[in-house]
């Protein structure tokens, strides 16, 4: 899709520059009035190919893109066991997530959310 986009804006802008001047040649001595008719409907195409590729443009956008963080730690490591800080329910690692960058961890028992921190190991 982009590379058609793309083909079709470089293909309008030549159009513009012939129809421009075909346009200019109209109003010269020796020009004649089809030259205008000439420039005018190249302009009309030009403008056609524009409209073609800004929507093929909006359909590539209005796609949706899917993200996925894999975190890759250094060696073999254990994970402890996580309680809830508000109820004492075990944290499985289904409840961890990714909001805004931040590893965020919501209880299932009773709703809390926590933000993760970790702390240092020396």
């Amino acid at each position: 899709m982009k590379a058609a986009r793309t083909i079709l804006y470089i293909v309008a802008g030549i159009l513009i520059i012939f129809a421009f001047l075909f346009i200019l040649g109209a109003f010269s001595p020796s020009g004649s009035t089809s030259w205008l008719l000439v420039g005018l409907g190249g302009l009309a195409v030009a403008f056609v190919f524009i409209i073609i590729g800004a929507r093929l443009g909006a359909k590539a956008a209005g796609t949706t893109q899917n993200i996925s963080v894999n975190v890759d730690l250094p060696g073999n490591m254990k994970m402890d066991a996580i309680k809830c800080q508000s109820c004492g329910a075990p944290l499985a690692a289904d409840d961890i997530k990714m909001i805004q960058g931040a590893p965020v961890v919501t209880c299932h028992s009773c709703g809390t959310t926590y933000q993760l921190t970790e702390e240092p190991k020396w």
